[in-house]
């Protein structure tokens, strides 16, 4: 009886375990077919169909890697590609340049912080073609608001076109986009502001040091998970911009302002190459994947960083 019960005191525990990842699996189960079904799924579809010439309408046919040949003589491609990563870098640079002064004044209880947190965030919620008719309206030379305003209060001798040269259009794409994300931006460096402990900086205080000191040997190193997340959504976010584009610009002036997504769109809904546009797909998942791991790894944790 002695060994029936020490079997039974064993098998209970390691039932219960087996019985634990089973309901564990259950819970996860719906992620995983959410995955593979929109993503997996999806994904090894575009990868067949970049080595196929796919025609809208018709038989499609094999032919290997011909497509990933052509894009390395599509010009095209690689100018829009050059631009999509000029504006990638700009923008980035604008939102963190807004956001993070955003952060550190929402961080901290105050009068009408929720207020300003609140007014600061709505902006996010807008979808971007929505915003981008919005500024389509608001840049619009005769009917809109800011080439009109300034014209009415003088401070142009007449009403400025904003979108028929390539800097004012391209800085007003990047002030609306920047209208558009900051806030969200925002909301995620104030989560990591906020889970820094205040005994550091209360310590760093009585050690003597100043804002910036402790900015840069506190603040900093302890949000570098926060950073690296807020970076990595902001660069694949530009990285995939199309609305902005497509709405208020439609890739011009004169096709200066064509990002690379734009050039996938036009190549397989306008020319109806969906096999060319599948490979341009895969290619452009293939450096974004790549830049990403390259983020990851610029602001991985130092050793003996709690």
């Amino acid at each position: 009886m002695t060994a029936v019960a020490t079997i039974s005191a064993f098998a209970k525990p390691r039932a219960s375990a087996s019985l634990r990842q089973w309901v564990g699996l259950l819970y996860v189960l719906p992620a995983v077919a959410f995955v593979v079904v929109f993503f997996v799924i999806p994904l090894g579809m575009t990868a067949w169909m970049s080595l196929n010439n796919w025609p809208l309408m018709g038989e499609h046919s094999f032919i290997g890697f011909d497509n990933y040949v052509a894009i390395l003589r599509d010009t095209r491609f690689w100018n829009a590609l050059k631009f999509t990563f000029y504006y990638t870098v700009i923008v980035t640079i604008a939102i963190f340049a807004v956001a993070f002064p955003l952060a550190i004044f929402i961080e901290k209880p105050r009068p009408l912080t929720n207020l300003y947190r609140t007014a600061f965030f709505m902006p996010a919620v807008v979808g971007f073609a929505s915003a981008s008719l919005l500024w389509s309206w608001l840049l619009n030379v005769d009917s809109g608001l800011f080439s009109p305003a300034a014209y009415d209060l003088g401070l142009t001798g007449k009403k400025v076109n904003l979108l028929a040269t390539f800097h004012p259009a391209f800085w007003s794409i990047i002030a609306m986009v920047v209208w558009k994300v900051a806030g969200f931006t925002m909301i995620i460096l104030m989560t990591g502001l906020q889970s820094i402990p205040q005994d550091l900086q209360e310590a760093a205080v009585i050690d003597g040091a100043g804002p910036l000191a402790r900015f840069r040997a506190i603040t900093l190193p302890l949000m570098r998970r926060t950073l690296a997340l807020a970076l990595i959504l902001s660069v694949a976010g530009s990285i995939l911009a199309f609305d902005q584009f497509y709405i208020i610009l439609r890739g011009g002036p004169r096709n200066q302002t064509l990002t690379a997504v734009y050039w996938i769109f036009n190549q397989s809904f306008v020319s109806f190459k969906l096999g060319y546009g599948a490979a341009l797909s895969m290619v452009l998942l293939a450096i974004l994947v790549a830049l990403s791991l390259v983020q990851l790894w610029l602001l991985r944790k130092p050793e003996g960083l709690d």
